[in-house]
């Protein structure tokens, strides 16, 4: 790859992470009727640790150097996949509609930016600026306007119980702690050992929560196309996309990056299940990512 190409793909990492992580929303839709969120979540660890290990072994890459960072990388998976998907799928699971998932868990930006500014900016950290935290409240409110349709249409199976809004607020922690935890202690590592490590630990933290759930896996046509997107594209693809952004960015611009996947989510589904997109879903979207923009543009550099 030339460096005109290297440095294209860089720019374009945020774009297709967004496209990407946007359909894990699609495929809980697809694949949830027919399995229980932790047991499918453990053959997605599964399937995706054998598609890394020969690529691994082939391409004769390093593993983590010492057991400290082997340790920082199996936080990162617990708390990334096992309690970030854990929480999502078992809310949407137990009853939670996709709108309201989607809004508890953007507020990941929200409350990366408080940790930043209340804790200080140390080794490795960046301050968030007033331009950034007025990007974050308009993506915030941006993302009310969007997901405002389903949240505001309660059915028996889009309704808010103590067991799937502790579990959706569990993602929200775990996705935000996850992020911060990486961006402090993980050192750079390549992103096929990296991941292998977080999926080792996210797979022995699940195993138990899979023995405990009494439904099982009804494999059909559907349900296997949900599994082989879930591993290609949102583990190979995305977990590893986020793990080169966490790397490269400042924590509160990756974490900003999250409001524009509901927005992104509703076009999907715009375009595969025909769900209506209104007025104010649009004019969310364009606030989105106004507020967006304002966090991911550099700072002006001060003139000597």
């Amino acid at each position: 790859m030339s460096e005109s190409q290297a440095t294209a793909w860089v720019k374009a990492m945020p774009a297709v992470f967004v496209l990407i992580w946007s359909t894990g929303f699609i495929v809980a839709r697809y694949g949830m009727p027919y399995a229980p969120p932790f047991t499918f979540l453990l053959w997605r660890y599964f399937f995706s640790i054998l598609c890394f290990l020969p690529w691994i072994v082939l391409a004769r890459v390093a593993w983590p150097k010492d057991s400290r960072q082997a340790l920082h990388l199996a936080v990162t998976g617990v708390l990334m996949h096992a309690g970030y998907l854990g929480g999502v799928w078992a809310a949407v699971k137990a009853g939670m509609g996709s709108g309201l998932s989607s809004l508890i868990v953007g507020i990941q930006p929200v409350l990366t930016a408080i940790w930043l500014s209340t804790m200080g900016a140390g080794e490795g950290q960046h301050r968030v600026t007033r331009r950034q935290w007025l990007g974050l409240l308009l993506g915030f409110a941006g993302l009310v306007m969007v997901v405002s349709r389903k949240f505001t249409q309660g059915t028996p199976l889009d309704h808010v119980t103590p067991e799937n809004m502790g579990w959706a607020v569990m993602a929200l922690l775990a996705i935000t702690s996850g992020t911060l935890y990486q961006k402090r202690f993980v050192q750079p590592c390549d992103v096929r050992t990296a991941n292998t490590v977080q999926l080792m630990a996210a797979a022995l933290v699940t195993i138990p929560l899979a023995a405990m759930e009494p439904e099982g896996m009804q494999w059909n046509g559907q349900l296997m196309g949900a599994m082989a997107w879930s591993v290609l594209g949102l583990t190979l693809g995305g977990s590893s996309l986020l793990y080169l952004l966490i790397q490269r960015g400042a924590a509160a611009t990756v974490a900003s990056l999250m409001y524009l996947v509901p927005p992104t989510t509703a076009l999907i589904a715009w375009v595969l299940f025909d769900e209506q997109i209104t007025a104010i879903t649009l004019l969310g979207t364009a606030i989105t990512a106004v507020g967006v923009s304002l966090v991911v543009r550099p700072a002006p550099v001060k003139s000597a």
